[in-house]
């Protein structure tokens, strides 16, 4: 018999004990075995806040009476440890009476239970509720499956994905980085309310998919007999906002983008979007910069983040340079005359790209100068961006949604932010050029029909409302799994998504 078939009886023969117990339950004073008429009074960690410092003595003159809940996660004699969201606190129950206690002999690790008693310490030092009567020890929940063991806890990762309400109960660490993703987004939320932000929702089912370039997931709505997608980005919504007045917008929510799995992206992804009017994409590196500080702040209580063997200062500025120059930095060999007049030397920097290993592919036929940049900047440089970074001046051609630059056409008021080598933000001074982004759209279509699936559809509406005017405008999106990743020091993006998506087990 192979280790794993036994461990697989051992457990079947496990479960099979507590439904019989379960049973027993059933057959009792429980009801059904699952009642629902216990309340919980305090919290554990609430508990320790208030009385944690307090002497043996103390406590026991106070008589502190208390009524907690939670998951049984370890017993020794006649002391139990539960869990609850806030922490762990044990229970007593003298040996005298555990022969009286239904509950106490029906016990297991796992289970749920409610306690009521007087709140003393132990010789240890550690805070724990004493059972005067037996009946103030009630069984909530059965657990019929045994937790993995406490000292090895969830060992198989993929198991951790697929199981993630199992690695919450086994592993702190786990729970702590959705708590820190929490207190992020709560943070961003009061950032931006606080300098005058609206928080508003757009359609997540959407007739054109747009915002972003990107492959989107199709389906079909029958009562309207049309085909819908997924939304890739919310930003053509947002922007209909600014026409329409708003002058100040952010959305948190969900889009989806038909692409594959790996340590950085998911299908399936949050991101905060938020636009201004009468701002520009100078302002929002400067807002950018600010909100991280507040963050950090709020979040860790310091300005200084460790993530693998690198240190960030979010209280520091952070660096800013062009494209071409990032390209030039880590490609000392390529001529610069070449990438700042990149129109008039395609064939140079089609060479350049085979150079840094970009591979031939049909989809070129439709590539002009500015996407042969961006290409190089993305094989070459991007990925040596370890401290904060802004990346400001890409092409147009990869920017269809982004203002020109008045002095330079070939480049857009845009940035992308980088920490640790991986993109985090994207922003702009938006195209309110009606025309423009009419011609732009038209330029996507063209690359959609020459094989691109992840290129732009054209969107009338949205021209339509551009004609009705939006006003000097700027927006920004910040991926906030990513966010989260670089806060907790996680370096998958699975760690910080409670259910990544997985391929069904067979």
């Amino acid at each position: 018999m192979t280790e794993q078939n036994q461990t697989a009886q051992e457990e079947n023969k496990l479960i099979a004990e507590r439904r019989v117990k379960l049973e027993q339950l059933r057959e009792g004073s429980l009801a059904n075995g699952h009642p629902n008429d216990f309340k919980r009074e305090h919290l554990a960690g609430e508990l320790k806040a208030k009385h944690g410092e307090k002497d043996k003595t103390t406590l026991a003159e106070e008589q502190h009476p208390v009524v907690v809940a939670g998951r049984v996660m370890r017993r020794g004699g006649p002391f139990v440890g539960i869990q609850d969201s806030s922490g762990s606190i044990q229970f007593y129950l003298a040996k005298p009476k555990q022969k009286e206690s239904e509950a106490w002999q029906l016990l297991d690790i796992g289970d749920i239970v409610g306690v009521a008693g007087t709140l003393q310490k132990s010789g240890k030092g550690d805070l724990y509720v004493e059972i005067d009567d037996i009946t103030n020890l009630r069984i909530l929940t059965k657990s019929l499956r045994p937790l993995p063991d406490k000292f090895h806890g969830l060992g198989d990762q993929e198991m951790k994905y697929r199981q993630r309400y199992v690695d919450l109960i086994i592993n702190e660490e786990t729970r702590n980085t959705f708590l820190m993703r929490s207190k992020i987004i709560e943070g961003i939320r009061y950032f931006l309310s606080q300098r005058g932000f609206m928080e508003v929702e757009t359609p997540m089912l959407q007739s054109i998919p747009g915002g972003a370039t990107a492959k989107p997931f199709e389906t079909h709505h029958n009562a309207m007999g049309i085909d819908m997608f997924l939304r890739i980005a919310p930003e053509l919504y947002l922007k209909r906002l600014v026409v329409g007045g708003f002058d100040k917008v952010f959305e948190i929510n969900r889009n989806f983008r038909n692409e594959g799995t790996s340590t950085r992206h998911n299908p399936e992804f949050t991101m905060i979007e938020f636009y201004q009017a009468y701002a520009d994409y100078r302002d929002l590196m400067d807002i950018t910069e600010a909100m991280l500080k507040f963050i950090a702040e709020s979040v860790l209580g310091n300005t200084t983040i460790e993530y693998g063997e690198s240190t960030y200062d979010f209280a520091a500025p952070f660096q800013r340079m062009t494209m071409v120059d990032a390209i030039l930095k880590y490609n000392p060999a390529m001529d610069a005359d070449v990438l700042n007049h990149a129109e008039a030397h395609i064939d140079t920097l089609k060479q350049y790209a085979q150079q840094v290993g970009i591979k031939d592919s049909p989809k070129q036929a439709a590539w002009g100068a500015g996407k042969y940049i961006c290409e190089i900047f993305e094989a070459t440089a991007e990925e040596q961006l370890d401290q904060p970074t802004f990346i400001t001046e890409y092409p147009w051609e990869v920017s269809p949604l982004a203002r020109r630059n008045d002095a330079n056409p070939f480049v857009t008021d845009r940035f992308e932010f980088f920490v640790g080598g991986r993109e985090l933000a994207n922003g702009f001074s938006e195209l309110n050029d009606a025309e423009d982004q009419a011609a732009r759209f038209r330029k996507q279509v063209e690359e959609k029909d020459a094989g691109d699936d992840e290129a732009m559809h054209y969107d009338a509406d949205y021209i339509n409302a551009l004609e009705y005017g939006m006003p000097p405008t700027a927006g920004e999106g910040i991926g906030i799994d990513r966010l989260v990743m670089l806060f907790t020091n996680s370096h998958t993006i699975k760690d910080v998504i409670l259910f990544p998506h997985m391929k069904p087990l067979a």
